[in-house]
């Protein structure tokens, strides 16, 4: 096949998850369902989160834009990947491949930074609990969630500029069900050497400092529970602490699965069922994780409810 420029072959072909048709419908079923599962849970989050006074904190602040970003992170893959298996098509416009991809550079990279941010919060929330409003006042927390989108809105512009440089061969076929970068950089049919330099680059950068940053501070929150002479209060302490955890274990955990599969085994099939991990079900377990281990969280979703059964849906009293 010869090389052109892709104003020549406007189309992307995404092979999906499976090519066997029996398994279209239960795949449309199941992903519709996590798909639906994952914006109704992080929107109920959102919600209880804004209406309740007592949540109105740093901690709380951050988590709803954490929900907001794996809405959208959920939202940039899967519905693209349900209106192909319903219309019976692979295709993919070339410039909706390009959006998809900055679009998810960008939220899968503030959801990393956010996680970080997060852990910063309950290291001053622990360690330093008498200066922790003078600390984490609303100008810091909106100028750390402000640098997180800008941060990877720049990363991600320099992924796309760096990517419209290169050429594509006629009919491309991308082995996964959404465009990845490196599946895209894989099927390339010029050279993708500074693609590859940049893409390891801020990988490092945006993988290892703030998992560093993490690691940093749960080992300066362990450091400090360890001095207090009260089990209670060790006990209290690391529990606002336990949702963050088990969130931060899931994200990366999925992620290095992900890595490593694409590192062992060759076959874009298992590549592409690892990716389902941390592109959609961990969106999808991050609002039960935080409303089944979080005592707040879970009480402000009952106090929602609540309001929302006690409300009638037609008053009596009302003339027309």
């Amino acid at each position: 096949m010869e090389a052109g420029n892709y104003t020549e072959m406007p189309r992307f072909l995404l092979l999906g998850l499976s090519s066997d048709p029996a398994l279209q419908p239960l795949l449309f079923g199941l992903f519709l369902s996590m798909y639906l599962a994952t914006v109704v849970g992080n929107l109920l989050i959102i919600t209880a989160i804004v209406s309740d006074p007592h949540l109105h904190t740093p901690m709380y602040f951050f988590l709803s834009n954490l929900s907001f970003a794996d809405i959208c992170f959920t939202s940039t893959t899967v519905p693209k990947m349900l209106l192909n298996i319903q219309m019976q098509s692979k295709d993919i416009s070339y410039i909706g491949c390009l959006t998809q991809v900055y679009c998810f550079l960008i939220f899968v990279g503030v959801d990393n930074l956010l996680l970080t941010v997060m852990a910063y919060d309950r290291f001053v929330a622990i360690c330093h609990p008498l200066h922790y409003m003078v600390i984490m006042n609303p100008r810091l927390c909106v100028f750390l969630l402000l640098t997180s989108w800008a941060i990877m809105f720049w990363v991600a512009l320099l992924h796309i500029l760096l990517t419209m440089q290169l050429t594509f061969c006629i009919g491309t076929e991308i082995p996964h069900f959404f465009c990845e970068l490196t599946e895209i950089l894989k099927v390339a049919c010029s050279d993708t050497l500074i693609n590859h330099i940049c893409l390891y680059m801020s990988t490092a950068l945006l993988g290892v400092f703030p998992l560093t940053g993490i690691l940093f501070s749960y080992s300066q929150i362990v450091f400090s529970l360890m001095k207090m002479s009260s089990s209670t209060s060790k006990y209290k302490a690391f529990s606002t602490c336990g949702s963050h955890l088990s969130v931060v274990s899931l994200f990366y955990g999925t992620g290095l699965g992900v890595y490593l599969s694409s590192a062992v085994t060759h076959s874009s099939e298992r590549i592409s069922v690892a990716s389902v991990m941390y592109t959609v079900v961990t969106p999808m377990l991050n609002p039960f994780i935080y409303s089944l281990r979080n005592k707040d969280v879970k009480g402000a979703l009952g106090r929602l409810f609540s309001r929302g059964a006690s409300s009638p849906l037609w008053d009596p009293g009302f003339k027309t």
